[in-house]
């Protein structure tokens, strides 16, 4: 195994990850303020679940997100 190309396929996989959620949500935040669902002073409960088949490893992660 190259450890420089392991790290590196790691941190792009990372990187793609880290910038699609964070649109995701936004998005999410956005449309659901937009239909009222949210007042815009809450803070949201998150999981992700990071699932990487053939290594058996399932790892989940929790956290919140504060909009104001």
């Amino acid at each position: 195994m190259d450890h420089d190309t392991f790290n590196m396929g790691i941190r792009k996989y990372l990187k793609v990850v880290g910038v699609t959620s964070q649109r995701e949500i936004e998005r999410a935040v956005t449309d659901a303020m937009e239909a009222g669902k949210l007042k815009g002073n809450e803070t949201l409960q998150a999981r992700v679940v990071l699932t990487v088949e053939g290594i058996g490893l399932e790892h989940e992660i929790k956290g919140e997100i504060a909009l104001e």
